[in-house]
């Protein structure tokens, strides 16, 4: 297990403060020793939710230490996780997002892979946590559109490149030592760049020569409130999700496992087109039409990038 592990929670959103309270229960409610456990939670930009979450007596909880702090303006949240890697204490610092809910047993399976598989950065399983019914026609290869693990990805504990933000923990020195998130990566107001785990997960590879060891079982939920199942929120996604792609191509990073994921969604498309169910041949089209957008963005960027240094 760790000695000691401080969890990074960014929240911004008024209208997010239940769900961030249900947050910081899931974490408190910890199987590990609550001793080893420490939160920094980073209000980005927002005085009077900064305010409500104090008034709350958070900090003065006698299970986890709580340490909140504000950025007077909005930053961003690799600058916001940024800054909270700055206070924190802990061996193992770990990020977690103020509209997930983490199983009980989720440090403690992130803590075995410190132990028995001598990580440097470990991560896990994000399930989706639906807040309406379950969307038949989502294609579950594309279900990291909601901010959920999908479908493709390993099914036992192995070395990945990276997990998502609100499932990814790493040694403290090891991220000291990368310098944090780029500043220009990430959520950043109404900005859509995605990738800042991505892109810093690379940089681990190149100076240490080690990914993120997964484990499937270290589970967290992530919310996925209807706003976020339209189609137009689903669009802007893949796109943006193309678009950072190329700013990772550009930065000079490998995309080699974005490459074999497209070529396996082929695979399934070509498999789908022997639909026989209404369902299935939903979930075919929307396949189509959220890789095609994926590309769309990807040649968007590489455009743009081409008429600026001509």
């Amino acid at each position: 297990m760790f000695t000691s592990v401080s969890i990074i929670l960014c929240t911004h959103r008024s209208e997010r403060y239940e769900d961030f309270v249900e947050a910081i229960d899931s974490l408190n409610a910890q199987s590990c020793d609550n001793e080893k456990l420490e939160i920094v939670v980073v209000v980005d930009g927002n005085r009077e939710l900064y305010d409500r979450i104090l008034k709350s007596g958070i900090e003065e909880a006698d299970k986890v230490e709580v340490k909140v702090i504000l950025n007077e303006k909005n930053m961003g949240l690799s600058e916001s996780r940024n800054k909270g890697i700055k206070e924190a204490k802990g061996d193992v610092i770990a990020f977690f997002d103020d509209d997930a809910v983490a199983d009980e047993d989720w440090l403690k399976e992130l803590g075995g892979m410190y132990m028995e598989y001598d990580a440097i950065a470990a991560g896990g399983r994000l399930m989706p946590k639906w807040i309406t019914k379950k969307p038949k026609f989502l294609p579950e290869e594309y279900y990291w559109l909601v901010g959920a693990t999908h479908k493709g990805f390993p099914e036992e504990v192995t070395e990945v490149r990276n997990t998502f933000g609100s499932n990814l923990s790493f040694k403290a020195d090891v991220l000291k030592a990368l310098g944090g998130f780029r500043s220009e990566m990430g959520v950043k107001g109404k900005g859509l760049l995605q990738g800042e785990e991505t892109e810093l997960c690379e940089r681990m590879r190149e100076k240490f020569g080690r990914g993120v060891v997964y484990n499937p079982d270290a589970i967290v939920y992530h919310k996925v409130f209807p706003e976020r199942l339209k189609m137009r929120f689903l669009l802007r996604r893949a796109f943006w999700q193309g678009y950072s792609k190329r700013v990772m191509k550009e930065l000079g990073y490998s995309i080699s496992e974005e490459e074999e994921f497209v070529r396996d969604l082929v695979g399934s498309i070509t498999g789908g087109l022997k639909a026989k169910s209404l369902v299935a041949f939903g979930q075919l089209i929307l396949l189509l039409v959220f890789t095609s957008t994926v590309g769309l963005g990807y040649v968007v960027k590489a455009l743009s990038s081409y008429f600026k240094f001509k």
